[in-house]
């Protein structure tokens, strides 16, 4: 059995409860055979089997009292995956959906992710099951002190990174900042996605959609195409997605879907961002209100967003969203490209159809770094004391997205196969992080 082989089934069988996880290592090290192979000082050193341990695993217990008096308790995550490029970077997602597996297999990605930004951050990620739907904003601070009450041990500027992620915007990291501070009586830029006014980076918020479509864009033009006139499908309808539709809308693209939970809307004529924000933001509404705006759309509940013809699909919502199905169903519409706003969103499954079928697929670890690599462009600005522009931002955050586009072609044109991005992202971040590693020796 192959040395590649050996530690898929290792993981398989130790962390079987860990589905995500499994997952996300599987579709990794497969790709890797040919780059292992090539490289027998990574098994004389073990490389894998420490890949694919975390650093630090902290899990404990977040009490807190909701408004009606009664004691709550949620658990709380931190994996600290992989430190060999820089200190750990991640969200922390605040979501029922969270668990151990689902935490491992965000920071297994990020540490991918991280190290095709080109930029000195390594890989971690952090959350709880608490949901912050419904809750007042007393019950949030509540909550988040809680959390950074245990956390706040365990991080630092230089340490370890966390921003925002599912369930943890502007409000949360606003809390949990403020309860960094208290505990340390430290300013210091140890959580992005702060708020400007305290040390914040302009076009964070947008950093992650825009940074999606910049790579879209940039491998259409590599295909002889562009976003202009092309017809987009978007699935969710939070940061990520609604930034998508931005920049799609300005490059002369026309985004007909927007989606959540309960259900997904169509609109021939274009989705409306307005509208959407209202809803989502504003109200903390459902999507499905977007009918009152706008009666001549369509609302469908539950799945089948990927049965509306499209050229270009996006997936912004969530983890293995898009299966084997809805490959097929965007294939038989005629799609051109899928490009991953989410983490891990298509599953092996409909990532193997997209390539059979000649698709042209961007996996989220390239296509969704350009929230991580902003991230990062604050954490230099707190440690130089400057606030850069927005435009300086995005002019740097374009760089870096075309950068990564060029960095995982390459790699995929190396071992033959110019259109298979997965392949190419998978080794451009491997071959840094273990050069990272066997140069840092056995730690």
């Amino acid at each position: 059995m192959s040395y590649v082989n050996r530690v898929i089934k290792n993981v398989q069988t130790r962390y079987q409860d860990q589905p995500e996880f499994v997952q996300a290592v599987s579709e990794v090290l497969n790709s890797l055979h040919l780059v292992i192979e090539q490289n027998p000082d990574y098994e004389r050193a073990g490389l894998l089997e420490r890949l694919v341990e975390p650093e630090r695993t902290l899990m404990f217990r977040v009490p807190w009292v909701d408004d009606g008096g009664q004691v709550q308790v949620n658990r709380g995550y931190r994996v600290q995956f992989n430190s060999a490029i820089g200190p750990y970077k991640g969200g922390l997602r605040f979501h029922p959906s969270v668990n151990l597996g689902v935490i491992k297999f965000l920071g297994f990605e990020q540490i991918l992710k991280n190290s095709l930004t080109g930029l000195a951050i390594g890989g971690g990620k952090g959350g709880s099951d608490f949901d912050p739907h419904g809750k007042s904003d007393r019950e949030i601070m509540t909550f988040c002190q809680s959390f950074m009450t245990e956390l706040f041990k365990y991080i630092g500027q230089d340490t370890d990174v966390p921003a925002g992620d599912i369930g943890v915007g502007a409000r949360e990291i606003g809390f949990l900042y403020g309860q960094y501070k208290r505990l340390t009586g430290l300013n210091e830029g140890v959580l992005t996605g702060k708020g400007l006014s305290y040390g914040g980076s302009l076009a964070r918020a947008e950093a992650t959609g825009y940074g999606l479509v910049y790579l879209t864009n940039e491998l259409l033009k590599n295909h002889g195409s562009s976003l202009a006139g092309k017809t987009v499908v978007v699935s969710g309808a939070g940061n990520v997605a609604t930034h998508a539709i931005e920049k799609c809308h300005e490059l002369g693209a026309k985004v007909v879907t927007a989606s959540d939970s309960s259900g997904w809307i169509h609109d021939p004529n274009g989705i409306n961002l307005a509208t959407v924000r209202r809803i989502k933001k504003t109200d903390r509404g459902r999507i499905s209100k977007y009918l009152e705006f706008h009666p001549k759309a369509n609302y469908t509940e539950g799945r089948g967003i990927w049965s509306v013809k499209c050229d270009i699909a996006m997936p912004c919502a969530t983890q293995n969203e898009l299966n084997a199905a809805d490959a097929e169903a965007l294939v038989k519409g005629g799609c051109l490209a899928v490009c991953e706003g989410a983490n891990m969103p298509s599953t092996p499954e409909a990532i193997n159809i997209f390539l059979k079928k000649g698709i042209l697929f961007a996996p989220g670890k390239a296509a969704n770094a350009g929230g991580v690599a902003t991230s990062a462009l604050e954490m230099s600005q707190n440690s130089m004391r400057q606030s850069w522009t927005f435009d300086e931002i995005d002019a740097r955050l374009k760089i870096i997205m075309a950068d990564i586009y060029r960095d995982i072609s390459q790699a995929a044109k190396d071992f033959g196969e110019p259109d298979n991005l997965v392949l190419g992202a998978n080794v451009a971040s491997f071959r840094k992080v273990a050069e990272a590693m066997l140069a840092q020796g056995v730690i």
